[in-house]
């Protein structure tokens, strides 16, 4: 079957917020095993909205809608699905009653607060349509079935819209597949995404079940490998031996299988499991290499501090890189990122110790030293590994891939 999503909202059209709805849809469908061949953006406007419904009506066998359900005049999308579908909107008295008491609550302990009219637009329903209750805010979702084919309709709040997906849409849509789809990923660093494609090009060419998907992230490369059987554990079995195929050609360069677990997660619990402390030492990045890790719960228990030793000043006070190391060598060279690595870990007391010195651009560089040089460097009890890199792109780029590199570097050294 064929999905088509639909994202409504002229803020999306004009780059005011990133369209991570169809983002999080697209892995969805994907997770269920449908075709999904086309994603339109359409801002708030009636003409241009019922073109493309019309349109995905032709082409596609589910039509997934999000955004436009709240209650100004510039939110249409049920309006335009009742018009193309020449269907009626009626009240739906069970979502009347939910915006009410959504009211009520919010606002309990005020005076004079009054419910304005718009908002009951919210509860209108198309004719003969599922209303979906939404948990978390007032705009109900709702499913119209109509000549074999679903038009599901969702708020576009991503935190109203992924619950209300997760717990009515998913299991509705499963229930329209015949087989069971399972999928891993294949998570790697320290290879490019030419050179990981390159090295499984023979098993992607004759694939057909399972198939196997590559991603490019900064700095990684995901495999995406699904299989489709009449259950799960067929599924699984059909999986295996890719997996482990996968395990021999990458190695050591698999970070995890785990799809919800990220690089910092990884580097974390190793050193959790190990009982080691650490210590981060910044200047290009400037805090976004500890920002990474203060993301994972749990992380108090091994994060002592982090430095931001910007100036050639800062090294030398707060982490003892030698004034004669700086003079030689520069800021940027491996021989004063392992001074940073050595000094912060000596100045918080940790067991390993993290650095990064580069030039991250757009100015600051020259020929020896060019824009996107990097030195990173990992203290793992008093044995240090410096990592020349060389990044392309602009500031935020090499900042991003500079700090991907280091727990990367980390992980490889408590391993």
């Amino acid at each position: 079957m064929t999905v088509e999503l639909i994202s409504v909202g002229t803020e999306l059209l004009m780059g005011n917020i990133v369209n991570t709805n169809a983002q999080y849809l697209s892995r969805k469908c994907a997770e269920l095993g449908f075709s999904l061949y086309f994603q339109i953006t359409v801002g708030d406007n009636e003409g241009r909205l019922c073109e493309v419904i019309e349109t995905a009506l032709h082409r596609s066998d589910i039509i997934i809608l999000t955004g436009g359900l709240g209650p100004t005049q510039d939110d249409i999308t049920k309006e335009s699905v009742a018009k193309v579908l020449k269907r009626n909107l009626v009240m739906d008295e069970e979502s009347k009653r939910l915006i009410d008491d959504y009211f009520k609550f919010r606002f309990q302990g005020e005076k004079n607060t009054i419910v304005t009219e718009n908002n009951w637009k919210q509860a209108l329903k198309i004719e003969d349509s599922i209303v979906i209750k939404n948990d978390n805010g007032t705009a109900p979702g709702s499913i119209v079935e109509i000549n074999n084919k679903s038009i599901i309709i969702l708020p576009g709040p991503p935190a109203e819209m992924k619950p209300m997906f997760e717990q009515h849409i998913f299991p509705y849509l499963k229930k329209k597949q015949n087989k069971t789809f399972v999928s891993k990923m294949i998570k790697i660093c320290g290879i490019g995404e030419s050179r990981a494609e390159t090295d499984i090009l023979d098993l992607i060419e004759k694939q057909s079940n399972p198939t196997i998907a590559p991603y490019a992230k900064n700095g990684e490369v995901h495999f995406r490998i699904t299989a489709a059987a009449d259950c799960e554990a067929e599924a699984h079995q059909l999986l295996s031996p890719v997996v482990n195929e996968l395990y021999q050609r990458f190695g050591e360069n698999i970070y995890t299988s785990i799809e919800e677990e990220t690089l910092e997660e990884v580097v974390a619990h190793l050193l959790i499991d190990k009982k080691y402390t650490l210590t981060t030492a910044e200047s290009c990045t400037g805090g976004m290499l500890t920002g990474r890790i203060v993301n994972i719960p749990g992380v108090s228990d091994i994060l002592k501090e982090g430095f931001i030793t910007y100036s050639n000043e800062a090294k030398m006070k707060y982490l003892g890189v030698k004034k004669e190391t700086l003079d030689q060598y520069g800021a940027v060279s491996s021989q004063t990122a392992q001074e940073m690595a050595l000094g912060a870990a000596e100045a918080a007391e940790a067991d390993a110790a993290l650095a990064i010195t580069g030039i991250a651009g757009p100015d600051g560089g020259t020929k020896d030293k060019p824009v996107g040089l990097v030195y990173i460097a990992c203290n793992v009890k008093g044995h240090v590994t410096v990592k020349e890199c060389h990044f392309k792109g602009n500031r935020q780029k090499v900042r991003d891939q500079s700090v991907i590199y280091a727990l990367d570097l980390l992980r490889r050294s408590l391993k």
